[in-house]
Order: C-alpha cells, then sequence, then structure tokens
C-alpha cells in the first residue's frame, strides 16, 4: 500500500480524468505513480510532459539495450514496481524473456552480448551508491556507441534512478502488469 493513497478518479479534476481514461486505455489501468503523483496537479502534468517527450524525442539509444538499461537500473535502485511496469513495457516492445530472466543475475549469464554487458554494467555503476562510473567504462561504450548515444544512455538511467527512488519512497509495490521473468523480491 503507498504511503499516500492514490487520488481517486471521482476526485480528480477534468483534465485528470481525462488523463486517467488515457493510462486506462494504454495500460489496463491506472499506474499507481500516476495516481498518486495526480495529488500535485503541477507535479503530475510536468512528469506526463516529460515522459512523453522522453518517449517521442529520445530515440538514438536502441530500444532493447535502453529497456535493458532502464530495468537493470531498477533492479539496482530496488524498485520492484518499476521492474514490473518495464517488464510488461519491454516484453511488448519485444526484448526475449530469456534476457528478462537472465537480468537479476546478468554476470553469470551468457545470455547478452558484450554492448548488453556493457550497458547493463553502466546501469548498475550509475544506480549504486557511491557512483562507480569509471573513465575505462564510459570509453568502452564509446568503442560502441556514439557520444550522443552515450548521453541519452546516461540520461535514461537517469531518469530511471528518478522514478525509482520516487515510487520506493511513496512505498509504491508492483500491480501486476508483468509476467514476473525478473523474478524481484521485494526487499523493503
Amino acid at each position: 500500500m503507498p504511503r499516500i493513497s492514490p487520488l481517486r478518479p471521482s476526485a480528480a479534476r477534468p483534465t485528470l480524468r481525462v488523463a486517467y481514461a488515457y493510462c486506462r486505455r494504454r495500460f489496463g489501468e491506472v499506474p499507481e505513480p500516476f495516481s498518486v503523483a495526480a495529488h500535485a496537479p503541477k507535479v503530475f502534468w510536468s512528469l506526463a510532459r516529460h515522459e512523453s517527450s522522453v518517449e517521442r524525442k529520445w530515440t538514438k539509444v536502441d530500444r532493447h539495450l535502453r529497456e535493458l538499461a532502464v530495468l537493470r537500473a531498477a533492479l539496482t535502485v530496488d524498485c520492484p514496481w518499476c521492474v514490473d511496469f518495464g517488464e510488461m513495457l519491454s516484453t511488448k516492445g519485444g526484448l526475449p524473456t530469456a534476457k528478462l530472466a537472465a537480468l537479476p543475475a546478468w554476470r553469470d549469464s551468457d545470455a547478452f552480448s558484450a554492448l548488453e554487458r556493457l550497458v547493463i554494467e553502466y546501469a548498475d555503476a550509475m544506480s549504486t551508491t557511491p557512483l562507480q562510473v569509471t573513465d575505462e567504462l564510459v570509453a568502452a561504450l564509446r568503442e560502441h556507441l556514439s557520444d550522443e548515444q552515450v548521453v541519452e544512455l546516461t540520461a535514461y538511467i537517469a531518469l530511471e534512478n528518478s522514478r525509482a527512488r520516487t515510487n520506493a519512497a511513496l512505498g509504491i509495490e508492483p500491480q501486476g502488469y508483468s509476467a514476473g521473468a525478473c523474478k524481484v523480491p521485494v526487499r523493503r
């Protein structure tokens, strides 16, 4: 149960009810982080605009690489809701289930290419406190990705860290979006 109850559609302003209807159409239900953020409409709309812009405009990094990085960041920061939702999106986007299942113990798996392993390692390094990104790791990424792609990948991982920490602080738990291939235990 989240620390702040989700705002029910009946209690929401008309514009928020329209956003809720869009979410139900797109995801089957209103994601709890959205309905909790709706208590602060200016925050809700700022986040909605930002997420929409990211989805449309951050397109330089291969979708599967991006999804692996975002899911690994969610696992590293320990956001079960983010993993649940991200796994559903990744599955719909065609990321193989075998890669999702191998992601929690990626270092022991041969399911990933050399570039995928670098991206996952980078997500871990960015999502660990203290930060563990090294010059060597970024140089290795730059052997495969353009500078623009490295910057975009970094921004995706940083955004997921923000989402994950927000959801964790508000006590938002999984809603059952995914089949659970990542098998993430809730450690809180």
